[in-house]
């Protein structure tokens, strides 16, 4: 299957919208703005604004041309949820959801109400899987969000995870990505935090994925990202969803 993105438990990315702003400590050294000004000093159009939240409506139909099915992530240099993306907009992105089955879609977002607020209106489609970032402790009310959802898989991104996050009721969650985070700015990651939520997701019967270590190895060294890697406790653990016993 082809690829047009580095992000391992995906393999194609759809920006409808990009640009974002900040809301929670995860967001401080985010990688899509970092991204967004490089791109736009390349001079790529799409990125003209810079972050500033854009709507793109003439990629709206960009799934339809991709013949092969495809695992999409959806609005990886953006919010979908955002404020500033009327929910009419993200109607029309939804109907290409909803035309391209093939595809399964996953769409992660850290608006965890505006999301259920959306979904409260119409269902979710059969081919969406739905996400939450939770990145520190004081985060984990979005969980609640979620599995307020009806939808095939639900799943958590805890990357940056920036601390421990304790004890997590994964009830309704099928699926939990873990990853420390990367750049000049990044901010360690523990093991211990690591372990926690692997131990907490094994005995609740969830998928557990393991990213990446960044730019701080499990040893407390700060290096380059990929001599990091992603080996945790002597093994790569890369669980998908379908693979949870649930």
């Amino acid at each position: 299957m082809a690829l047009n993105t580095k992000i391992e438990w995906t393999d194609r990315t759809w920006n409808p919208v990009t640009g974002c702003t900040k809301l929670s400590t995860g967001c401080a050294n985010c990688y899509a703005e970092t991204m967004a000004r490089r791109l736009r000093a390349m001079g790529v159009e799409k990125y003209s604004n810079g972050f500033v939240p854009t709507i793109h409506e003439d990629v709206l139909n960009e799934p339809e041309k991709w013949k092969q099915p495809h695992t999409v992530f959806v609005c990886s240099m953006a919010d979908l949820f955002h404020d500033s993306v009327p929910f009419d907009f993200i109607d029309k992105v939804m109907v290409t959801i909803r035309k391209t089955e093939r595809h399964r879609y996953q769409i992660l977002t850290k608006r965890a109400n505006r999301m259920a607020e959306y979904f409260s209106r119409s269902g979710v489609p059969g081919n969406v899987w739905l996400g939450v970032t939770v990145e520190a402790s004081s985060e984990k009310a979005r969980i609640d969000s979620l599995r307020g959802l009806k939808a095939p898989i639900h799943f958590l991104s805890c990357e940056p995870l920036v601390e421990s996050l304790g004890a997590i009721d994964l009830t309704g969650i099928d699926w939990v990505i873990v990853g420390g985070e990367s750049g000049v700015k990044a901010r360690p990651m523990k093991p211990e935090w690591v372990r926690s939520i692997q131990q907490q997701a094994y005995e609740q019967g969830v998928a557990f994925f393991f990213k990446q270590w960044g730019t701080w190895g499990s040893d407390g060294v700060k290096r380059n990202k990929k001599v990091n890697g992603k080996v945790l406790d002597g093994r790569i653990v890369q669980m998908m969803p379908q693979l949870a016993m649930r």
